[in-house]
């Protein structure tokens, strides 16, 4: 027969609240998140963006899309100069008409060259491996309920100082993310539509050099038309 004394049920409560609060806290939600993006496999979003620059005060805000194939395909366009990042897999390339007109630069597409480029996956990827975690508070982002938790690296030397991501309540999709750069720079999209599982075809992660353009290919250090 089951044993009803006092101290044994009190036991029992305690148990089931530390049991509870683990499942809620901020290392859980940010687990849930990562969970959800890696069985996603792809996911296609859009976005506004905010920067500020504190050292200068200077702010400007833009609009963009992002698409994402697990494990190394990645595509991001803004809205006006046609700023584009997009990684095939086998070769990331850059081009930023915005800042430096006329050129593109080409990588090999490893994981060191889409550090900073491809945030969700910095951030999604065995998060807590390399950041420290903590509760955010709870907000609602484009009327969804959230819980942001705030990233902060282990080591030294990262790009990224600080993250905070906010995380749906209802299906652990990413609906903002704030992020702190190693120059000071302040970071924030908010998600304005978030797809996981999205069907994506492979033009999606195709890139055309832009007519006139030269190629700057960093693995052989040289330019070409």
């Amino acid at each position: 027969m089951p044993d009803f004394r006092p101290s044994v049920a009190l036991a029992l409560v305690v148990a089931a609240a530390s049991s509870a609060g683990a499942q809620t806290g901020p290392a859980a939600t940010i687990d849930r998140a990562a969970r959800a993006f890696k069985q996603a496999g792809a996911v296609k979003a859009t976005f506004e963006q905010t920067l500020n620059n504190p050292l200068t005060g200077n702010q400007s805000k833009s609009t963009g899309e992002l698409a994402l194939s697990r494990p190394d395909k990645l595509s991001l366009r803004f809205a006006g100069a046609g700023d584009r990042v997009v990684s095939d897999g086998r070769w990331l390339w850059v081009y930023l008409p915005s800042a430096a007109p006329g050129r593109v630069l080409k990588l090999p597409a490893n994981g060191d060259a889409t550090v900073g480029l491809d945030v969700v996956g910095d951030l999604l990827d065995a998060p807590r491996s390399k950041f420290d975690v903590s509760d955010g508070g709870a907000a609602t982002i484009g009327g969804r309920a959230t819980h942001a938790v705030v990233l902060t690296p282990k080591g030294d030397g990262q790009a990224i100082t600080r993250a905070q991501v906010w995380v749906d309540d209802a299906d652990a999709s990413v609906r903002q993310i704030a992020l702190t750069q190693d120059s000071g720079l302040e970071r924030t999209w908010r998600m304005t539509s978030w797809t996981p599982g999205a069907r994506l075809p492979a033009s999606t992660f195709a890139f055309e050099v832009p007519s006139g353009a030269k190629v700057v290919d960093q693995a052989s250090f040289r330019a070409t038309p």
